[in-house]
């Protein structure tokens, strides 16, 4: 199946109010072109030198989104270059962010929902202090949260994830918090976005299920 026939299949299972967005690490500018051409505007990069690659012969076609670990030292680098940067997880990476940013920064907190070593992300015990005193940043606006779910070849072993992600971003609403807005629930990819939607997701992170698997050199 190609990248339009992909896209087409994923956009009749996803309601109108979940936004696609393309992980596109790994894929060369041509494939994502295509999947622009069939109605994506958004896409997800990794590592700031590869996106820095891509948004110079994407600028003016797609809206970038930061997924990845973002280093300190390449914050700037992906500021000047992204519209949302999913994977702040900790107050020290929001204060460095505050620093750089020459604007007001629409971030989501990643959650390390599955509270794996391997994983970076706010513990969900620790989750609402750490949100409280990175909404006190001057350039900093909380839009939301995002996980990334344990693997487990039984997508269904990760609804229990996606449920308590849902259950973090209620109880976090509930405080009004200012400069927190719990708009975004980023979770889902391509073997559990379906799940994740059924549990309030309303954006997912699709790579393989679009673009088919990466070709290993």
């Amino acid at each position: 199946m190609g990248i339009k026939e992909s896209i087409g299949r994923i956009k009749k299972e996803i309601p109108s109010n979940v936004a696609l967005l393309a992980a596109t690490k790994g894929r060369s500018v041509e494939e994502i072109k295509e999947a622009l051409r069939c109605g994506l505007s958004a896409i997800g990069e990794n590592y700031a030198q590869e996106m820095e690659k891509k948004y110079a012969a994407l600028k003016n076609e797609a809206e970038f989104h930061f997924i990845g670990g973002l280093q300190k030292n390449k914050i700037k680098k992906v500021l000047d270059m992204c519209s949302l940067i999913q994977s702040v997880d900790s107050i020290e990476l929001a204060e460095e962010i505050d620093k750089k940013a020459k604007r007001k920064v629409d971030v989501l907190i990643q959650v390390n929902i599955g509270k794996e070593k391997s994983k970076a992300g706010a513990m969900p015990e620790k989750l609402i202090p750490v949100i409280k005193e990175i909404s006190k940043l001057r350039n900093i606006r909380i839009k939301g949260l995002m996980c990334i779910e344990p693997y487990s070849e039984n997508p269904e072993e990760a609804r229990i994830y996606f449920r308590n992600m849902r259950e973090l971003s209620e109880k976090i609403k509930k405080q009004n918090i200012p400069n927190v807005g719990m708009k975004i629930l980023s979770m889902g990819m391509s073997d559990t976005y379906k799940i994740a939607i059924e549990e309030g997701s309303n954006m997912v992170r699709i790579g393989t299920a679009i673009f088919g698997k990466r070709k290993t050199i």
